[in-house]
């Protein structure tokens, strides 16, 4: 049986940009849990600081002023520099998750248990119960472009069931790609030899990024189902839509151009390009 892991090993880092009307329910979560460690937030110039900060004083937890608003990576990254050292293990989470009393002490426990796991994430529930697709495939060029053409008429169809693995029903453990950001533990090890999250990625695919790099690091990444969270999803970024939009398509070039990198995959490189920016043109519209 293995022995019990002492919280102080662990930490919870997460973001809040004028957040902090979700602050509250998240910390009552970890603080409620069966291993409930120290609570960092890393706050990106919000407009409710000093809300934010009366919440973190009520429930004991640390907020780290990023003195900018560095995007979701970026702050995660300023929290993780302040650790202690004694920290090995650091649950990485948006402030609108709800974490079950058992998650943190099953994925610490897994990364105890596996010392080749990089990284290791919970089952991510929607509000209504059903599973948002939290584990997934690398994006290619195949099953990228087939879900942005296709998913909005078609989503069962096959580049997209690749792309969210759609498996998520099963509660078997499995080993895949990438984690969603939105809720992951990370070994700090294998973290801090990445240098964390690419800060080039001001919002989404970081954590695509993430996988990648720790892949490519040897480290393998777990989703483990057998314990589930509730994520209410973009608090921060619903009043921001026409931005989040376009950041989205910038990290998307982003990731893709990195993966298909080098001279000869140039024009490859100039088509992604002008696709995006054409598709993330389109939805600003039908969105206004």
């Amino acid at each position: 049986m293995s022995s019990p892991v002492p919280s102080r090993a662990t930490a919870v880092v997460t973001v809040s940009y004028n957040s902090s009307g979700e602050l509250g329910g998240f910390l009552d979560s970890v603080a409620g849990g069966q291993l409930a460690p120290h609570t960092y937030i890393a706050d990106n110039l919000s407009a409710d600081l000093d809300a934010t900060t009366a919440i973190a004083a009520a429930h004991d937890a640390t907020v780290v002023e990023v003195g900018e608003n560095r995007g979701y990576g970026g702050a995660v990254n300023a929290a993780a520099s302040a650790l202690p050292d004694e920290v090995r293990y650091i649950l990485v989470s948006n402030p609108d998750v709800r974490l079950s009393p058992d998650t943190v002490r099953v994925l610490v426990q897994a990364l105890e248990d596996r010392p080749e796991l990089g990284a290791v994430g919970p089952r991510v529930l929607n509000v209504d119960g059903t599973p948002y697709p939290s584990a997934r495939s690398f994006p290619s060029l195949r099953t990228g472009v087939g879900h942005a053409v296709f998913f909005s008429l078609w989503p069962r169809n096959p580049w997209s069931r690749r792309y969210l693995s759609h498996k998520d029903g099963s509660l078997e453990p499995r080993t895949v790609d990438w984690l969603s950001g939105s809720c992951v533990m990370v070994r700090r090890s294998a973290f801090d030899q990445l240098g964390g999250f690419d800060e080039g990625y001001f919002m989404y695919f970081e954590d695509v990024d993430l996988g990648y790099r720790l892949a490519k690091a040897g480290w393998k990444r777990l989703f483990l189902p057998t314990t589930s969270v509730v994520h209410s999803g973009a608090h921060s970024t619903t009043t921001e839509s026409a931005k989040m939009i376009r950041a989205h398509h910038d990290s998307a070039y982003r990731y893709l151009s990195r993966k298909y990198s080098g001279p000869l995959l140039a024009p490859l490189r100039w088509i992604l390009r002008l696709g995006l920016d054409l598709r993330a043109a389109y939805l600003t519209r039908r969105g206004a």
